[in-house]
């Protein structure tokens, strides 16, 4: 209720605010738009924005989201302050469990890879997790390897598979009847990278596929689809039409987008139902 009367209240007060002086500048993104200058010029709109603060974060408030630390990473993202990866990692930490299987289907310079590391592994010796992480050039499979050098010691770095294959593949690598709790992409070129190089519609559909079939019940499919080259948007388009046509009995699929900003990366999540 106090979220939605400040909205309102927030949405008049600004159209109020601009209608009264010219000097505000008026930009073409809401992200851009200086929210300080409007405050300065209206009195009432500082209270009732403290107001909502102090709602934002009393506790009651934080009790009231089901999962800590996702909402301020969101917040962020909207706000244009956290990438698309960054919301990606978070929501993973809300699916993957010590111990789990999981797998980067594309692990480039090997940043996700690390990051799912960490979440697999707990400090005992004899922890199950592992990653299994795969990219169909070779200088990506180096690079994510070196990070692990310099990050990790040799039992942690045992816990990580690479394999320099496509991610349409990766059925060939994972060990039958394995349980894995979340498969991984980002989809374009490498990073650094040879930009002529990239994912594409075929090969991410049949990875799509695979990794409908090995994935468990309470798992996920992440994707992060860079659409700013040649072809980028027609694979999202696939991804799309994918996610779109699995079962509503049994997945939740969803997708983030910056209206604004139309070469933005996207974020797409698919939650297959326990």
């Amino acid at each position: 209720m106090a979220a939605g009367f400040f909205q309102a209240e927030m949405s008049s007060m600004l159209s109020s605010t601009l209608a009264r002086s010219c000097s505000i500048p008026f930009r073409k993104t809401i992200m851009a738009f200086d929210f300080r200058i409007a405050m300065e010029r209206n009195h009432c709109l500082r209270i009732r924005r403290s107001r909502f603060a102090a709602f934002s974060s009393s506790p009651s408030h934080s009790r009231d989201f089901p999962i800590s630390g996702l909402e301020n990473v969101f917040v962020g993202y909207v706000f244009g302050r956290k990438k698309a990866t960054e919301v990606a990692h978070v929501v993973w930490e809300q699916v993957i469990q010590k111990g789990d299987m999981v797998i980067d289907a594309t692990c480039g310079n090997g940043n996700d890879t690390l990051a799912m590391l960490k979440m697999v592994m707990n400090d005992s010796d004899d922890c199950d997790g592992y990653v299994y992480a795969m990219d169909i050039q070779k200088d990506a499979i180096e690079s994510t390897s070196s990070l692990l050098d310099q990050t990790l010691g040799l039992k942690e770095k045992e816990r990580v598979k690479l394999f320099n294959i496509c991610h349409s593949k990766m059925e060939e690598i994972v060990p039958k009847n394995s349980r894995v709790r979340m498969v991984a992409f980002n989809l374009g070129y490498l990073p650094g990278g040879n930009k002529s190089i990239i994912t594409v519609s075929d090969t991410t559909l049949s990875a799509l596929k695979a990794a409908e079939r090995i994935l468990m019940p309470g798992g996920l499919i992440s994707l992060v689809v860079y659409i700013g080259h040649p072809g980028g948007r027609e694979e999202l388009d696939v991804v799309e039409a994918f996610g779109s046509g699995l079962p509503v009995s049994d997945w939740v699929c969803c997708k983030f987008q910056m209206l604004n900003r139309p070469l933005a990366p996207v974020l797409v999540f698919m939650f297959k139902r326990e």
